[in-house]
Formats: C-alpha cells, structure tokens, sequence
C-alpha cells in the first residue's frame, strides 16, 4: 500500500504485476458514522450522543482521525469524573482535532486580547454575512496549539464533492476578514493573519492554474506538475520550466487581483456592519468563547447590511435578510476548518 503512487517505477505497473489497484479514499457521512459506531462501541455513551451528528460534523476526517476524536472524548470524561461520554464531550474532541489543545494558562496581553478578538470576530462576521459559506459553530480567544492565540471553528455540514467560484471567493473573504477587521479598527495588521494569508493565497492560486476561474488566464490548467523527481521521473514542467516568464507574472498578478478584491469586499462588509463588528468583539472579550447560539442571539439584534445575504447552508449562524467544476481532491482540498490568529 501506498499513498504517493506517483513515486513507484513504472515497471511495477505494467500488466500483469498488479492488475488490481483498489482506492481507499476518505469516508463519506455514512461511512464515517459506521467507523464511528466501531470505534465507539469501546466506550459507554450518554443518551444525547448522536453519532450521525458527530459524523456530520468531521467531514474530511479519515479513519484514523475518527478513531483519535473517540479517545480525546474519553479522555476528556474520565478527566471529568463522567460516567458516560457525552455530546459536548466529542464537541470537544473536535475542537482538539481541528484546532489543538487548549491552553488557558497562557497569559495574553489586555491589548493583544482586545485585538485577536477584533480578528477572529471579523473572521464570523464575514462568514455569517456572505452566502456560500461554512456554518460558524464557535469563536474563541483561548490560546490552542502552537502559537495560535484564538480560532473561529466553521464546519460544513455535509460532504462537499464540488465547490464554486463564488464558494471558493467568499472562503477567501472569510480567511481575509481578520486581516480586515485589525486594519479597520487599529488601522495596521499584525503578524496573527500568516497562516490566513497563506491559505487564502492558495486557494486565489487554484483558482488561477487548475480551476480556469481567471478570465485573463481563460479555461486552461497551468499547474506544476506533482510528478516527484524520487526515481528521476521529473519533468520540464515540474522544474518549473513549463511557462513562460510572461505567463508566471500574469498568474501572479492574477492571483493579486483576486486577493485584492476579496479583501475589498470584506473590508466593505465590515464597515458597514461595524456596530456588530463592536458588539461581538465586546462578547467575546466577555466569556472568551463563543457558540452558536451566543452568535445567533446578536445577529437577531441587527439587520443584514445592503446588498447583503445570509449564508445559505442548513444551521448557519445568520439573520434574516431584508427582503427576504472541481474534482472531489478539489473540494475537499480547500474544506474550511479553523481559522485561527498566531
């Protein structure tokens, strides 16, 4: 078995060496929640864990994630003296997943607080106001992980196979608007957006070299090839020889103007939405963590700006407004996960 196919030799593909190739790809919703149900099975469960629930909850895991998730669960009940594992349990366990252990003895300047909850703020804000985007379940100013001082956790809420331009903008827009939100409020950005910058980068990339998503560019895929050059397999095209000078500038500048406009775009949002903007970033500085329902609770209180639309998926944290191809690897690729501020 392996999981770089790309780097056997050629000669151990030939026809009548391993004439049968069998795929293991991530597990959908149903078999996620069969994993579940065996791994589970170890474990007493209280009444309310639903494992279709949880299984909605942790698209793009695999296997072995699942199998992890189940053992920070029981962890995290026997630390607490439980005698079953509850929901809120494995709500937890995702949390770890996803975006690290907890790490409340930190200490985080007063300032620094006040700015990273303005960030992760902008990160829900934009979510929970453009359409095409994941659900926000929580936004948090607890330090997790390594160097990450707060997160904003989005999860579809179901499997994706295929993702949009529009979709795969207002990821972008999401990702940038801590990065909007700092430059709005404190008028210079800090060093907390890296890892948003990089992501959103990556996606503008695909957009412009595999997806055909840039008018300049047109229809075409200009991706360096993946090809590893392990066994000598490397090609002009992998070298990064494949285009032209004047051809690498345009994808860049390409790349810019995507970057350049979403950023726009959620800086607008923000602005005029800025007295939810303050409301929420006062909350949050409040209880430092935030779910659902808190997010929901003040977004009723205010109604969508101008030529705004909620979020369109089943569960989203949204308002009511005032008038009421990629492959599978593609999709899940560019999944939304935790946004987080280092």
């Amino acid at each position: 078995a392996t999981n770089r196919p790309e780097t056997l030799d050629p000669a151990l593909m030939r026809p009548g060496r391993f004439d049968r190739h069998v795929l293991v790809d991530r597990p959908d919703y149903k078999g996620r929640e069969q994993i579940l149900k065996v791994h589970a099975a170890k474990i007493k469960l209280g009444e309310d864990v639903h494992l279709g629930r949880i299984a909605k909850l942790t698209p793009g895991f695999v296997g072995a994630d699942l199998a992890n998730l189940v053992n920070e669960a029981a962890l995290l009940a026997a630390r607490k003296d439980k005698k079953a594992v509850t929901m809120s349990d494995f709500e937890e366990g995702i949390e770890r997943v996803v975006a690290g252990l907890e790490k409340p003895t930190r200490i985080i300047d007063e300032e620094e607080k006040r700015r990273v909850a303005y960030h992760e703020c902008g990160h829900a804000l934009i979510a929970c106001s453009l359409p095409n985007t994941d659900p926000v379940h929580k936004i948090s100013i607890i330090p997790r992980g390594f160097g990450a001082l707060g997160y904003t956790l989005q999860r579809p809420e179901d499997d994706r196979h295929l993702v949009t331009q529009t979709e795969l903008e207002h990821r972008i827009c999401t990702l940038l608007g801590g990065i909007a939100a700092e430059e709005i409020v404190f008028q210079e950005t800090s060093t907390g957006a890296q890892n948003d910058l990089e992501r959103a980068t990556d996606i503008a990339r695909r957009m412009v070299t595999e997806f055909g998503m840039s008018p300049k560019m047109g229809r075409v895929n200009l991706r360096e090839s993946n090809t590893s050059p392990f066994l000598g397999t490397a090609t002009p095209r992998a070298s990064g020889d494949a285009h032209s000078e004047a051809t690498r500038r345009d994808v860049d500048l390409e790349i810019k103007r995507i970057i350049d406009e979403c950023m726009e775009t959620a800086a607008d949002v923000l602005t005029r939405r800025r007295e939810v903007l303050e409301h929420m970033t006062r909350d949050l500085i409040d209880v430092e963590v935030m779910n659902a329902e808190q997010l929901d609770a003040i977004l009723a209180l205010y109604k969508t700006g101008p030529q705004l639309k909620p979020g369109t998926f089943v569960g989203k944290s949204t308002v009511n407004d005032e008038n009421a191809s990629e492959s599978n690897e593609a999709a899940s690729d560019t999944e939304s996960g935790a946004t987080g501020s280092a």
